[in-house]
């Protein structure tokens, strides 16, 4: 029963963590504040692993939204139909299934000194890890300028669309935070 007890602490623990584990990543020879405009670098989103299951319309706009948004807000606008921008943007939400060890120690008093043995359990638990990365691309040479990326344990529990939508607009704010780099 403490084992199941034990587990189950753990795994809510997983799944309640809002925190997420985001990471940024640039160029620092170059003038961010010379970058104006943008466009998308079709394909705008690629999902890994090509699952119809993750792979959807609805995410795909949610994200593209939510990262316009973001760019508009520090002062980059779209680029003139026909034109190329001065920065070309692509994303990826990709899912990875992660696995944890848990050592869960029971029995006896003060590490089984006194009031006998102490016992070790050890299991195995799954999960899935969704990964939302930015790439900001340089309009005129292609290479990579700005990379922002953010972790998130996801819910067992499939979330309604007002929740995906928050879900995905507050993990492209954390993300983005920190563009243009400073």
């Amino acid at each position: 029963m403490f084992r199941r007890l034990a587990l189950f602490a753990f795994v809510t623990l997983l799944t309640a963590c809002q925190s997420n584990n985001v990471t940024q990543d640039f160029d620092a020879s170059r003038d961010f504040a010379a970058y104006r405009s943008w466009v998308w670098q079709e394909p705008a989103l690629q999902y890994r692993p090509d699952d119809p299951r993750i792979k959807s319309d609805l995410t795909e706009q949610r994200i593209r939204q939510s990262i316009a948004d973001q760019l508009d807000q520090r002062g980059l606008r779209p680029a003139q139909a026909g034109s190329r921008g001065d920065l070309k943007v692509q994303a990826y939400l990709i899912v990875e299934n992660r696995q944890q060890q848990i050592t869960t120690n029971y029995g006896g008093a003060w590490g089984g000194y006194w009031g006998g043995p102490v016992y070790n359990e050890t299991r195995s638990v799954d999960y899935k890890v969704a990964t939302l990365q930015v790439d900001l691309f340089d309009g005129r040479d292609g290479k990579l300028v700005w990379r922002g990326s953010a972790e998130q344990i996801m819910n067992n529990y499939p979330p309604s669309p007002s929740e995906r939508a928050s879900a995905i607009q507050n993990t492209v704010t954390q993300l983005m935070a920190n563009y243009p780099p400073h």
